[in-house]
């Protein structure tokens, strides 16, 4: 078990949200914050703008977006970003620089083939004790729910896109 290690995983809304007020509760209590976003690349989203420009937090942006399957001529280009963006996180891991860490949709990037989910079990248990990692998105691992402490599946029960209402500004994205 990896000590301060927090999944958000699963099918339903709200896991990226939930690590984003976690950086916002850390914030109050002055800590720095690295927020690294695996296959997300809209700079204009709510929560990248608030984030960045309101609090402060260093968010970047490590994907490329919709990732293709791998035999598409530009998974290749997702993979590099992808791995680019871990290459950070593992930087941050040891800098001493950070008191949380989040990971968002690494857990997605992992069942794309983008990051091997070696390498981030790797990382992670490797990772200063006094860092909070948190890791979001779906499809988390049996071997990454084992090692984390924390884990919460969001399970959908009914969502507005189902019923024909179109992604909103300030709740989608």
């Amino acid at each position: 078990m990896a000590k301060n290690m927090l999944i958000f995983t699963g099918n339903g809304k709200g896991k990226s949200t939930a690590a984003f007020g976690m950086a916002l509760r850390a914030a109050g209590h002055g800590q720095r914050i690295l927020i690294l976003q695996f296959m997300k690349s809209d700079e204009s989203t709510g929560e990248l703008v608030s984030l960045r420009q309101k609090l402060g937090i260093d968010i970047r942006l490590t994907g490329l977006g919709f990732v293709p399957k791998p035999e598409h001529p530009k998974y290749p280009a997702h993979r590099e970003a992808a791995q680019q963006g871990f290459a950070a996180a593992c930087k941050a891991m040891q800098s001493g620089e950070y008191d949380l860490l989040v990971l968002d949709e690494i857990c997605g990037a992992v069942s794309c083939g983008l990051v091997e989910e070696k390498q981030v079990l790797e990382a992670v248990e490797s990772s200063r004790d006094d860092l909070n990692i948190v890791l979001t998105g779906r499809s988390a691992t049996p071997a990454m729910i084992e090692m984390a402490d924390t884990v919460t599946e969001m399970v959908p029960f009914k969502h507005a896109l189902e019923s024909g209402i179109p992604a909103r500004q300030g709740v989608e994205f």
